[in-house]
């Protein structure tokens, strides 16, 4: 059974619709990208995910079950964390102090080892445990986002373009980091990202999105190797 299906979604803002019958699904442990341009609908498919459209059609299925009417805080609860596009860390807060936030709703005794844990995945965050999240570089915020995240222990973890605004070597650092967790925690993940190539190297599979629909998918190799769907959609 999938841990992740999209069946028919449809979805927008107000008025107007973005997303058209998107169908798509996400085996425990995988790690699934969607690829396309700036408004393909890619960051739209993740907020129907979590609860943050006001109106979605169709069905989004976590684990068997329907969460698509389900609220955002629900969502959370159920075990899809979200990091979104802007990393919205807390600037003022301390490094640490973020990520204890991320396990604000935990009720076990595993948030101090996770802390370590974490820190130890990300050793910038270990030099900065005590420094304003404010204060940091872009990449050091979006390590801080994604451990943040990592602190509520989900079972799904959704990144919206988290190279957005980082140097290529820092992006690319990310990305292998994202891989090792993903191959140490068996975490499943579901990312949007421009960055085909990078994405497509520690994905098992994709899809492409053009003005809200999937125009083509398969497993992420097969994608990065047809040539007609990098030079049409990916770019590279």
């Amino acid at each position: 059974m999938s841990l992740l299906e999209l069946r028919g979604v449809r979805g927008g803002y107000g008025p107007v619709t973005v997303l058209h019958d998107l169908a798509l699904e996400i085996q425990e442990g995988e790690v699934a990208v969607i690829l396309g341009a700036n408004g393909a609908g890619k960051t739209t498919t993740l907020r129907a995910i979590c609860g943050m459209l006001d109106k979605v059609e169709g069905s989004v299925l976590f684990d068997g079950s329907d969460i698509t009417k389900r609220s955002t805080q629900a969502i959370a609860r159920a075990g899809i964390a979200h990091v979104p596009q802007g990393r919205g860390t807390f600037g003022d807060l301390s490094v640490d102090d973020n990520l204890r936030l991320g396990a604000i709703s935990r009720k076990d005794g595993g948030v101090a080892s996770d802390l370590e844990r974490w820190y130890e995945a990300f050793p910038r965050l270990a030099e900065r445990r005590t420094q304003a999240a404010g204060s940091m570089s872009g990449g050091e915020q979006q390590m801080l986002a994604i451990a943040r995240a990592l602190m509520s222990r989900p079972r799904l973890l959704l990144l919206d373009e988290p190279s957005l605004g980082l140097a290529p070597l820092i992006t690319k650092d990310l990305f292998e980091r994202l891989g090792k967790i993903n191959e140490a925690e068996g975490l499943t993940m579901l990312v949007v990202e421009q960055n085909a190539s990078l994405a497509l190297a520690i994905a098992d599979r994709g899809y492409v999105l053009e003005t809200g629909n999937i125009v083509a998918t398969g497993d992420a190799a097969s994608l990065a190797a047809d040539e007609d769907v990098r030079k049409a959609y990916l770019g590279f």
